[in-house]
């Protein structure tokens, strides 16, 4: 396979793993306020992605792909509201290990890498194109 042709796949790959990890900051966010339901209860546990590589063998090069969504570990938030029903007898209600300002932080890194892998697709389409060109 052509160099070209090899830093599109590459690309591509990072494309679809980027894709995944705005999916699942998209879902951080939308949960980042829901609350346990009954005092017991565990609220929406925040999840990271991670990447690894991966040999491709057609390639003979690397490309990247996601490893694991797994819960973030970190300790859930806690939240003052002794009218709500599911707060414990000191008056405190669970909420979700969600920092917004750190997933909008992700979400712009994410959206970054996303757009640069983009440009990558787009250059060597061009350089193709140019190449093309020269041999008619």
């Amino acid at each position: 396979m052509d160099p070209l042709m090899n830093s599109s796949k590459i690309a591509q790959s990072g494309l679809k793993v980027q894709t995944q990890r705005l999916r699942v900051i998209s879902e951080n966010l939308a949960n980042a306020d829901s609350l346990a339901q009954t005092p017991e209860g565990l609220p929406y546990q925040r999840k990271t992605v991670t990447f690894k590589n991966e040999l491709d063998r057609e390639m003979g090069t690397k490309l990247v792909k996601v490893d694991k969504v797994r819960p973030d570990s970190a300790e859930f938030q806690r939240r003052y509201d002794p009218k709500h029903p599911a707060a414990d007898r000191d008056g405190y209600v669970l909420a979700p290990n969600v920092n917004p300002l750190i997933e909008m932080m992700d979400m712009r890194e994410a959206q970054r890498s996303y757009e640069a892998n983009l440009q990558v697709i787009q250059t060597s389409r061009a350089m193709m194109d140019r190449t093309m060109d020269l041999l008619k």
